[in-house]
């Protein structure tokens, strides 16, 4: 973990800090260490509409998907015998269509002659139309039980990476049950800080956050009211993380509040035996004094050191 830097001091100097000048403690900025693990904006789970068994596995771990492909197939045998059943329904209704309709036809013929009368007439026409509607309703029926075996086409809820496929081919499912889960919609960083600086946090505050590639900063886009396990859950926007693992741990430094630090140039810090000293401009003359630094930081284009102790406010330290 790195110290610290502490980036604001009020010098009495000139830019160049020849001389001396005079040291005041101003407020600087507290940072803390936490980690914090890259995860998917959007999770979903790509969820079987029908129970049955997975012929086909299109996907793994890893693979990027976008929304609505086909992902896997889920197939239910006894939805073709029911659609067989509904075939043979049809073909039987079909029959019976046609013969209703041959009745209707002859009593038509015969009601001129006298021989059926109005009302056998109106029988046959009924006949007729509940024939028809028996097969729109029978092939209203075929078309449910086809978009049954449809929907058992498992598709990508979202554009976005595999990140778990908890079902294998030939393994049997449920409807309802998660064939698999894809997250998308970008990355960002979760954190969980300590109750503790759960004041010092403010959203939209800079962060500094450490990768393989580098530092690089980010922005504090979210803080959750609810304390969980003691800990505060905040998420960060960052661009550029590596994105080849999901969950991964991420050394990320944020803002929690502020202290009063004093920065000295690094030039009028010498070390000797593995101590750090500095010269103090006193009445009796220049004087050299063990101190103990903390971390550095370039500010205004000279690198600065912070004491943390040895030094008190007022004092001229000596510039080489």
């Amino acid at each position: 973990m790195r110290a610290p830097l502490a980036l604001v001091a009020v010098l009495a100097a000139t830019p160049a800090f020849a001389g001396t000048f005079e040291v005041q403690p101003v407020s600087t900025t507290e940072w803390k260490a936490v980690y914090g693990r890259i995860e998917a904006r959007d999770l979903a789970a790509a969820r079987a509409r029908i129970g049955g068994t997975v012929v086909e596995m299109l996907v793994t771990e890893g693979d990027p998907v976008i929304q609505g492909q086909k992902i896997a197939v889920i197939r239910d045998d006894k939805l073709a015998f029911q659609v067989a059943a509904v075939d043979a329904q049809l073909a039987a209704l079909t029959a019976q269509l046609e013969r209703a309709q041959a009745e209707l036809t002859r009593g038509q013929a015969l009601i001129d002659k006298g021989v059926v009368t109005a009302q056998r007439l109106d029988q046959l026409r009924t006949d007729v139309d509940v024939a028809r509607n028996q097969i729109t309703a029978a092939e209203a029926q075929k078309s449910v039980i086809v978009q049954q075996e449809a929907e058992g086409t498992v598709l990508a809820p979202l554009d976005g990476r595999v990140l778990t496929t908890p079902v294998t081919r030939n393994g049997v499912v449920m409807a309802g049950e998660a064939v698999a889960t894809v997250g998308g919609g970008g990355f960002y960083l979760r954190l969980a800080v300590p109750e503790r600086h759960a004041a010092g946090l403010e959203q939209g505050a800079e962060i500094r956050v450490t990768t393989e590639k580098g530092e690089m900063s980010g922005r504090l886009a979210k803080i959750y009211p609810q304390i969980e396990n003691g800990r505060v859950v905040a998420d960060v926007d960052a661009t550029g993380l590596d994105t080849a693992f999901v969950d991964a741990r991420v050394l990320v430094e944020l803002p929690v509040g502020k202290r009063a630090v004093l920065l000295v140039p690094a030039s009028a810090v010498s070390n000797r035996f593995g101590i750090d000293f500095i010269r103090v401009d006193t009445s009796q003359g220049p004087v050299e004094r063990a101190v103990v630094t903390g971390g550095q930081v370039e500010r205004n284009g000279v690198a600065m050191v912070e004491v943390v102790t040895g030094l008190t406010a007022g004092e001229q330290v000596v510039v080489p």
